[in-house]
């Protein structure tokens, strides 16, 4: 079976500041739980709640760089690099470098806000 994407769904992110997040595969575009695959782009200083999901999480950086936060460490990714965040594992993602950042994240199973359990806002 194909299926072909033509254009993907635009899904609001969390976050401090708005980040665009084009869905290609997934819970909203496809209706796909086995993996999601979309592209995001976080402006300059945006910033996500640290989360402990259910997933890995696969992130290739294309353009910027981009801040991850781990319980052990803080790692940032510039253009090229990519990065395997593992089920729950806690992990905090930000952009606060200029002009942000562009990526893919691919996360399996699909990301659900279910399932990515996030640090309550303060």
């Amino acid at each position: 079976m194909a299926l072909i994407i033509k254009e993907p769904a635009i899904v609001k992110a969390a976050g401090s500041k708005e980040k665009i997040i084009k869905e290609y595969f997934g819970n909203v575009n496809s209706k796909t739980s086995e993996l999601s695959i979309a592209m995001m782009k976080s402006p300059e200083g945006w910033e996500e709640p640290g989360q402990s999901p259910d997933f890995n999480e696969y992130t290739l950086v294309l353009n910027g760089k981009l801040k991850i936060r781990t319980i052990k460490e803080e790692i940032i990714l510039s253009e090229g690099e990519a990065i395997l965040t593992g089920k729950g594992e806690w992990v905090s993602y930000s952009s606060p470098f200029e002009g942000g950042a562009e990526y893919i994240a691919v996360c399996l199973p699909a990301f659900s806000p279910s399932i990515v359990h996030r640090d309550e806002e303060a």
